[in-house]
């Protein structure tokens, strides 16, 4: 078992080594950049959205409480 385990690792090394192909440094640069400013936009609109549907729950709340 540790002999079938020791080739899996290696086989697996090899084919990360040998036949992926991985994309230049400024490709992932630019790509890191694309996804931080997606995520910030993302993060602001969910933040947006919980604003609003607090307010329209807590007047909700206030108009069943009267």
């Amino acid at each position: 078992m540790l002999k079938s385990l020791k080739e899996y690792v290696k086989g697996a090394y090899e084919e990360l080594k040998n036949h992926v192909v991985w994309p230049k440094w400024d490709e992932v640069y630019k790509m890191t950049i694309v996804v931080s400013v997606f995520s910030a936009i993302f993060a602001v609109f969910i933040g947006i959205v919980d604003y609003i549907f607090r307010f329209v729950l807590q007047a909700y709340y206030k108009l069943i409480k009267s």
